[in-house]
């Protein structure tokens, strides 16, 4: 009877923590999607490189709940974003954020996980910003920009050109991924990583209940 009880007891709070957990990645999710909206161009990148914040919840998410934490969040946001505003790139920008969130979200979770200290908190997000500066590049160089340009009907030399409107040092489609590409990443991922020390101690109490 005992048994009983016990198993009982172990299966309830396991549903509350089930629910919570899901809770909580639905906010940050929401959340995420809200910081979509706050992008801006960068004067090196050409305009359809929009720098924006909305990694920030996926990566508390990761730390206080684990990396896979962080995945979930970046598809919501990116589900909300195709339902509420639609898409002008045919999904594949969607998808790219998606991919790219991922990889920065669950790098720098995984990382964090195995030893949680500031220390190591500052060693996960540096190496994840690298992980998705470099995914992010071989990404867009081998699937995405030629993707989009096919879908669209352009061709590769009017992405380039994009690029070489805004920034003199992209002359080809290296030079497109390596003056914009790589330093936009490394920018987003930067600031991201920045404001993510600067607020998790405030929040963690709550993602932590």
């Amino acid at each position: 009877m005992a048994n009983k009880v016990e198993n009982v007891t172990a299966n309830t709070k396991r549903a509350k923590f089930s629910t919570n957990t899901l809770v909580k990645i639905s906010v940050l999710g929401v959340i995420a999607f809200a910081l979509m909206f706050l992008d801006t161009p960068i004067w090196f990148a050409p305009g359809f490189l929009k720098l924006d914040i909305s990694g920030i919840p996926a990566l508390l998410g990761s730390f206080a709940m684990g990396p896979t934490t962080g995945v979930w969040i970046e598809l919501i946001k990116n589900v909300l974003n195709i339902a509420v505003e639609g898409t002008t790139t045919g999904g594949i920008g969607e998808l790219t954020n998606f991919l790219i969130g991922s990889v920065f979200a669950y790098t720098c979770g995984y990382i964090y996980e195995k030893n949680k200290t500031f220390k190591n908190a500052v060693l996960s997000l540096v190496i994840g910003v690298l992980i998705m500066t470099t995914f992010a590049t071989l990404n867009n160089y081998f699937i995405m920009f030629p993707l989009y340009a096919k879908v669209f009907g352009l061709d590769l030399e009017n992405l380039i050109a994009m690029g070489s409107k805004v920034n003199g040092l992209v002359v080809d489609y290296k030079t497109l991924m390596l003056y914009a590409v790589v330093p936009f990443n490394l920018l987003k991922g930067t600031i991201v990583s920045v404001i993510t020390l600067l607020v998790y101690k405030k929040v963690s109490p709550i993602l932590h209940r």
